[in-house]
């Protein structure tokens, strides 16, 4: 009877052991996580996509309970650190930043050589926010409307130069865009970055830069003032700028346009999981100090589901990409 017994415990110890290692998805998804996740930044760190990713890193860790490691991996206007991101493996423990240009618009440029399939190699998880951008020009400038801007380029169409973060960057494409629909002309001139195109409007090396609010608005307050604002890309005017008419609003139609960044994961990754993360995400943007972050400086707390940031993905790449090929955009 004793060997009968041990037998049977042993038995049922086996069961036990084979139930644990054999989970329900919805047990899977309550394990994770259970070690530090990995958070890929395919920028520099100190820049405003850096700042942001930090912030919701901490916030993550809070809440899932684990470390949450931010690792900057930039390059190839973040097709460095999306192709890593694309490359991990898939079980929910390295994610990161997905934005605008490897997501939407690398693939019209760098053909096969962008590194990753951004329609295959990628699951998008959760659209974080929306960035709108400003037209800003030299506040001693003549230019005192977006109006005055468009008549002189119509006048000469060499007369103008503008600003951008590099070719093919949200920056150069908004003003593409600007530029198309209010029928004018102007000569691109590409930076390496937000801060060497600024510095050089601020000079008034350049005529006019689209960007995000947050580089350009902390030079367009008070009595010394080195750069005017003149229009926003947005489909409302701006909480942090009231006083800035939206494109739409001085009849330039189709400007409703901006930089966007979300949290993605490499395809395959589990349901489950991309279910978790992005429920905990949304949690984090219905915090009102981070909406008032966010809000402050020019941006738009975006959320929702992996769905939407799926069809947002789709709609993004099919606008850019028309362009690109319309005004023959390259990386050269």
């Amino acid at each position: 009877m004793r060997n009968h017994a041990s037998v049977r415990k042993s038995m049922l110890a086996l069961a036990s052991a084979l139930a644990l290692f054999i989970a329900t998805p919805g047990q899977a998804q309550d394990a994770y996580p259970s070690k530090p996740i990995t958070f890929i930044v395919p920028y520099a760190a100190g820049g405003s996509s850096d700042t942001r990713s930090r912030q919701i890193a901490q916030q993550l860790s809070t809440r899932l309970k684990v470390a949450v490691v931010v690792e900057n991996k930039p390059g190839a206007s973040g097709n460095i650190g999306t192709a890593q991101i694309a490359r991990a493996n898939p079980d929910g423990y390295t994610i990161g930043l997905g934005n605008f240009a490897p997501l939407s618009v690398n693939k019209a440029l760098y053909g096969s050589n962008l590194g990753f399939d951004p329609d295959k190699g990628i699951a998008p998880i959760l659209l974080l926010e929306r960035g709108a951008m400003v037209l800003g020009v030299n506040a001693q400038s003549p230019y005192k409307s977006a109006g005055d801007l468009i008549a002189a380029g119509k006048a000469d169409p060499k007369k103008l130069n503008f600003a951008s973060t590099g070719a093919g960057s949200a920056s150069q494409l908004i003003t593409e865009l600007f530029k198309d629909n209010a029928g004018f002309n102007a000569t691109h001139v590409p930076y390496r970055g937000g801060a060497p195109a600024a510095g050089d409007l601020m000079a008034g090396n350049v005529d006019f830069y689209l960007e995000l609010p947050s580089l350009l608005l902390p030079n367009a307050q008070g009595d010394q003032a080195r750069l005017r604002l003149l229009a926003v890309s947005a489909d409302t005017r701006l909480a942090a700028l009231p006083n800035i008419p939206t494109f739409k609003e001085l009849g330039i139609a189709n400007m409703v346009a901006s930089n966007w960044f979300g949290v993605i994961a490499p395809a395959g990754t589990p349901q489950p999981i991309i279910d978790k993360l992005n429920t905990n995400l949304n949690e984090i943007l219905k915090d009102p100090a981070y909406r008032r972050v966010v809000e402050s400086e020019g941006g738009e707390v975006a959320g929702g589901s992996p769905q939407d940031f799926t069809s947002f993905i789709a709609s993004e790449s099919k606008r850019w990409g028309t362009l690109i090929s319309e005004k023959h955009i390259t990386i050269q």
